[in-house]
């Protein structure tokens, strides 16, 4: 089932790799607005979801996010975690930059033991106020499901011009404030062997991943229904060779099945 978030606040839900999070979409609540067409997006594909509603406004999101932190203090649950997430890119808004920095002083107002996550595909990690926002939130999360292009192309089908090499450095400058994210999952997509579990992606993704030298690596697999369907999770098995590869070279990681 195809899941469109509601927007600009959604939650809270138990995240597999943050915690308590309350989610923040800078999306529209009734479609999807994103750089990438991933061919594993929960929300599924761009083209069948196509938005009638705006963006929220940083006046909107700020008012919204205020008035659920207020009520979570009277009711409860304390968040572990801003998220940053929905239906598309959120660093695509054009008041991003802005709408981090309300998010970083309603946080220290209300629970200042929260952290503040961004879920970012990377692509606009180039733009300096993206970068600058990025840099003063706790987690930034940034995705790179392989080092290859023509995979890239096929898996992630991004809307924008896309470079590994150019997303790497753009990683690189962060200087170890990114924590990397990476989808590993099999099967196939219109005939083509799908699997970024082997050797062949993943000894040059490693290899790639240490020279951004992140806090942290998030490996992950499918967890919700893909629009395309010939799509398989990556087992336990490969996923737990996969953390131990990236333990190896002195990293932490996060397996998430």
């Amino acid at each position: 089932m195809t899941v469109i978030y509601p927007s600009p606040i959604f939650g809270p839900v138990h995240s597999r790799r943050l915690g308590v999070s309350l989610g923040i979409n800078l999306m529209p609540s009734d479609g999807k607005i994103c750089t990438f067409n991933c061919i594993y997006c929960e929300c599924g594909f761009n083209e069948d979801f196509r938005p009638r509603r705006p963006r929220p406004t940083r006046e909107e999101v700020r008012a919204a996010l205020e008035a659920r932190l207020l009520d979570m203090k009277r009711n409860g649950p304390a968040p572990d975690v801003l998220t940053f997430a929905g239906n598309g890119e959120p660093t695509a808004h054009p008041q991003f930059a802005a709408i981090i920095g309300d998010t970083l002083a309603l946080r220290d107002r209300h629970f200042p033991d929260a952290k503040v996550s961004v879920l970012s595909n990377s692509t606009y990690i180039h733009k300096p106020d993206v970068f600058d926002a990025l840099m003063r939130v706790d987690n930034n999360i940034l995705k790179l499901d392989t080092v290859d292009d023509d995979y890239i192309r096929l898996l992630d089908r991004p809307c924008v011009p896309y470079s590994a090499e150019r997303i790497i450095e753009g990683m690189k400058a962060f200087h170890g404030h990114c924590i990397v994210q990476t989808m590993f999952l099999k099967g196939s997509y219109k005939g083509t062997d799908m699997d970024n579990t082997t050797d062949r992606h993943v000894l040059p993704w490693l290899q790639r991943v240490k020279e951004i030298a992140p806090q942290q690596v998030m490996i992950y697999t499918i967890d919700r229904e893909t629009p395309d369907h010939d799509l398989r999770k990556a087992s336990h098995e490969e996923l737990d060779r996969i953390g131990d590869m990236v333990r190896g070279a002195g990293i932490g990681v996060s397996v998430s099945y």
